[in-house]
C-alpha cells in the first residue's frame, strides 16, 4: 500500500458519527487489537483507541469550519470550469471572496 510505503498512517472517515454520544461509548476502552488485520481493519482499530480519536478530532478544529461556511453560506459546491489552470483560477476567486467576508465582519466588530 502507498501510504505504508510512504509511513502515512491514514485517518479515513468510517461512517458518519453521531454529535453527542453516550459517555460510556467516549470513554470506552479500545476493543482487542485484530490478528493480521488488513490496512482498513488497522486504521478502523486506530480510530477506536483513545490516542487515535484525540487524532481524528483536530480534523474539526480548523480547516473543515472554513470548508463548511464556504459551501452552505457562500453556496460554492462545485467548480463551473474545467483544467487545472482554470480551476486554480476560480478557487482564487472564492477565497478572496471569503477573506473579503471575513475582513469585513472583523472590521464591524
Amino acid at each position: 500500500m502507498l501510504c505504508a510505503a510512504a509511513q502515512i498512517d491514514p485517518m479515513i472517515a468510517q461512517g458518519r458519527q453521531s454529535h453527542y454520544p453516550p459517555l460510556s461509548e467516549r470513554f470506552a476502552k479500545a476493543p482487542p487489537a485484530p490478528q493480521n488485520p488488513t490496512a482498513l481493519d488497522a486504521m478502523s482499530y486506530r480510530l477506536q483507541t483513545p490516542e487515535g480519536k484525540k487524532l481524528y478530532a483536530l480534523r474539526k478544529q480548523t480547516p473543515e469550519p472554513v470548508f463548511g461556511i464556504i459551501k452552505s453560506v457562500m453556496g460554492f459546491r462545485q467548480f463551473l470550469l474545467r483544467g487545472l489552470e482554470k480551476v486554480q483560477g476560480e478557487w482564487s476567486l472564492v477565497t478572496m471572496a471569503w477573506n473579503m467576508k471575513r475582513m469585513f465582519a472583523l472590521a464591524a466588530a
